[in-house]
């Protein structure tokens, strides 16, 4: 093992300077009171749960968890996701009344990294759980209400993808006959290698018609046309149902007036996150290669929980939403009043006076100051106050 250098952080792991944590105090605000707005009430769950618990039920690889022992020998997590925590809570202290559930956090999730590439260890989440509706409105309202997020930050130019993994499995499972091979011919999808795809489906021991069936199934990406082409490729009616509720989907969509270009179906869309049962959606936004923002229904996810409950809700990567955003947010102007010791007093009133009034301000005695110039540079507006018989100046 090598000797680590003094600064050195750990594999994956990021220090926030005040001007980025400025800028995403900002954006999480903005986000946070449009989830308000919709009715959602926000908690927070701890850093660490047990492994047997959240560990197991959070669907992230195992070898991307974060682990630990406690004193009593117990294995330990740093929480990989927040959908899992929430579903622990909402099964065990809040699903009282027979009344969904809307719940909404901001938290920091941890999931190991072997080789960086510029991949955070460490990131932030902003989202919302609806638990107890098993509505297609409430999935609908989760998309509205994701939309109408972004869009109050400023982002203007995303993409939302809306998919299916029931139907996915459904229409594999009839063509292929096995779990395993649903798996194998999944992972192309989840990794986008769509190459792949074409080349795994030519070696599969399958009619024509049926390999030419899961080529077709490629091409399910656009508007509600793209529903009729999905309908043509089942036989049995395997996979209707998925797109039924699809179209009852884009009708609430529409209905918010969130269809059209920002709003697009991608039937191929499959998750890493294996409690999805349901609807799935993705947010891409220009010049970020990963998703900004993710969810779906997940209606067994609970039942690890003791309850059988349905819900949905969706995700945003706080630091993806920056990328995209491409922007530091201008810093709010700050006063600075230096002082000598003769007038400190006078100097501590007039700050507070100006903070009554909202304005930021530093107060600094002039002696911790080697470079006068630099310190007019830094703030908006600096005040003197010198010497007992000095007058006040702004510069």
């Amino acid at each position: 093992m090598s000797r680590l250098f003094m600064f050195e952080k750990p594999l994956g792991m990021r220090d926030t300077l005040p001007e980025l944590y400025e800028t995403k105090n900002r954006i999480r605000a903005v986000i946070g009171n449009e989830m308000k707005k919709w009715g959602y009430q926000f908690i927070e769950t701890p850093a660490l749960e047990y492994y047997e618990t959240v560990g197991a039920a959070s669907a992230i690889l195992d070898q991307q968890l974060f682990k630990l022992l406690d004193q009593e020998g117990h294995t330990l997590v740093l929480r990989p996701d927040m959908t899992s925590p929430i579903a622990r809570v909402a099964a065990s202290k809040l699903l009282k009344e027979d009344l969904p559930l809307r719940l909404a956090y901001s938290a920091n999730v941890y999931r190991a990294q072997q080789r960086e590439g510029g991949r955070p260890a460490e990131f932030e989440q902003i989202g919302v759980e609806c638990i107890g509706d098993h509505t297609v409105s409430a999935d609908g309202e989760g998309i509205a209400l994701l939309i109408q997020s972004l869009q109050e930050t400023g982002l203007e130019h995303f993409q939302l993808s809306v998919g299916h993994i029931g139907f996915v499995k459904e229409f594999f499972i009839d063509i292929l006959g096995t779990e395993e091979r649903v798996e194998a011919l999944t992972t192309f999808l989840y990794e986008k290698n769509y190459v792949g795809y074409r080349e795994h489906v030519r070696e599969l021991p399958l009619s024509s018609i049926d390999k030419q069936r899961l080529i077709d199934f490629l091409s399910l990406r656009g508007g509600e046309e793209v529903l009729e082409s999905a309908l043509r490729l089942l036989e049995n009616d395997k996979g209707k149902s998925a797109l039924v509720e699809l179209k009852q989907l884009w009708d609430i969509l529409a209905d918010y007036g969130q269809t059209g270009k920002r709003v697009k179906f991608d039937l191929t869309l499959v998750s890493h996150m294996s409690y999805y049962t349901g609807t799935l959606f993705e947010v891409y936004a220009d010049q970020v290669g990963f998703a900004i923002a993710s969810g779906g229904r997940y209606d067994q996810l609970l039942e690890k929980f003791g309850k059988d409950k349905d819900a949905t809700g969706f995700a945003i990567r706080l630091d993806r939403l920056l990328e995209a955003l491409g922007k530091i947010v201008t810093k709010e102007p700050v006063e600075c009043i230096l002082f000598s010791g003769e007038r400190r007093k006078e100097a501590f009133h007039l700050a507070a006076e100006k903070r009554k009034d909202g304005i930021q301000v530093v107060l600094q005695d002039i002696n911790g100051v080697k470079n006068l110039d630099a310190c007019t540079e830094l703030y908006e507006e600096v005040t003197m106050l010198v010497g007992k018989a000095g007058k006040e100046t702004s510069q």
